[in-house]
């Protein structure tokens, strides 16, 4: 039974980007009709800002202490044990919304889910095989600083090698046929699991 944990940023009540990011898990059920899908809605679970070295402290003392279930490991704790991760948020400012991030400082915890060899390089402990990030735009994504950055951390920090892209953009670009380019995302998506 595969665990895929869903984390997501859409804050529209009819969000494109979730719309791709349901095509994708669907797939993902077919592969494994037994698969658990935990879902993170990023804009309800107002995840605390790390703004005080204390709160860092706190993270550590409770991995040497083997409480590797307090609340303040949660979020690490759940993409560390997932087979698979698919983050689905919008093209913001040529990356993602704030609340993304704030997630990304959550979940990178040394001890948990990366360590560091003995030569000072990272090495990853999650589980994960793939992420997969779903993303939409209004207008035509050039610079893409927030699948970039999700890519690296996957390989650079947690061990996670497969990462893929689902993307629409130009969504909002007058004149654009919003419904036919979301059409041929989601085909692009039916696609790739097909291969």
């Amino acid at each position: 039974m595969e665990k895929i944990l869903f984390v997501h940023a859409c804050v529209r009540p009819e969000s494109r980007t979730m719309r791709l990011a349901r095509r994708v898990l669907a797939h993902l059920r077919k592969q494994d009709e037994e698969a658990v899908v935990e879902e993170v809605n990023l804009v309800e679970e107002n995840i605390p800002v790390i703004d005080r070295w204390e709160m860092l402290e706190h993270r550590a003392s409770c991995l040497k202490d083997g409480q590797a279930d307090a609340p303040a490991l949660k979020y690490a704790r759940q993409f560390a044990e997932a087979d698979t991760v698919v983050v689905a948020a919008p093209y913001w400012d040529l990356a993602f919304p704030a609340m993304v991030k704030v997630y990304t400082e959550q979940i990178t915890v040394t001890g948990l889910t990366f360590r560091y060899s003995e030569q000072g390089v990272p090495v990853g402990l999650c589980r994960a095989r793939r992420l997969i990030y779903v993303m939409t735009a209004g207008g035509p994504i050039r610079a893409n600083f927030g699948f970039d950055y999700w890519a690296a951390l996957c390989r650079n920090f947690f061990g996670i090698e497969e990462v893929q892209l689902f993307k629409a953009e130009n969504l909002d670009v007058v004149g654009n046929d919003v419904e036919a380019i979301m059409a041929a995302a989601l085909d692009e998506v039916d696609r790739a699991f097909l291969r």
